[in-house]
């Protein structure tokens, strides 16, 4: 397993950013090529569903996940589920103050493809850290003007 953890500070309210990061048909709006479905229990408890699709056409793939803590306004860990992406993420929103908060958006990756996946992890490592602090810079951005 391969760990990757990104933290960006948003300046909106602590509940806020929650609502905006947890707003999951919403995340298209900051996760490039994804669109994201609640699922089972509205993806908002323990044992909750997500579908991500990430890709274009014929490239993309489904990362389903299951809920597995839910604490609102400040964690929500899922385990991947799918065929392409399997392990753990999550998100944690800590308050820095009234108006801001720190985003930490962490994946713990079981690369597919077995050993091959394993031995191609240095080179698409960089690409998935990439997106990930790509994505929350946008979130940042996005959060605080999020209509909510």
């Amino acid at each position: 397993m391969f760990e990757i953890s990104r933290r960006i500070t948003v300046f909106a309210r602590p509940s806020r950013v929650w609502e905006a990061l947890t707003a999951w048909d919403r995340q298209s709006e900051w996760v490039p090529l994804t669109r994201v479905y609640a699922t089972d229990l509205g993806g908002r408890a323990v044992g909750g569903g997500l579908t991500a699709i990430t890709g274009i056409g014929p490239l993309a793939f489904t990362d389903t996940m299951v809920i597995t803590e839910w604490s609102p306004p400040t964690l929500c860990r899922v385990r991947h589920t799918g065929r392409v992406v399997r392990g753990t993420a999550s998100f944690v929103v800590v308050a820095d103050g009234s108006n801001r908060a720190a985003v930490t958006w962490s994946e713990e990756i079981i690369p597919p493809l077995g050993r091959a996946g394993e031995l191609c992890w240095p080179v698409v490592r960089p690409i998935v850290s990439g997106l990930l602090w790509y994505s929350l810079r946008r979130f940042a951005r996005w959060a605080p003007r999020y209509p909510g």
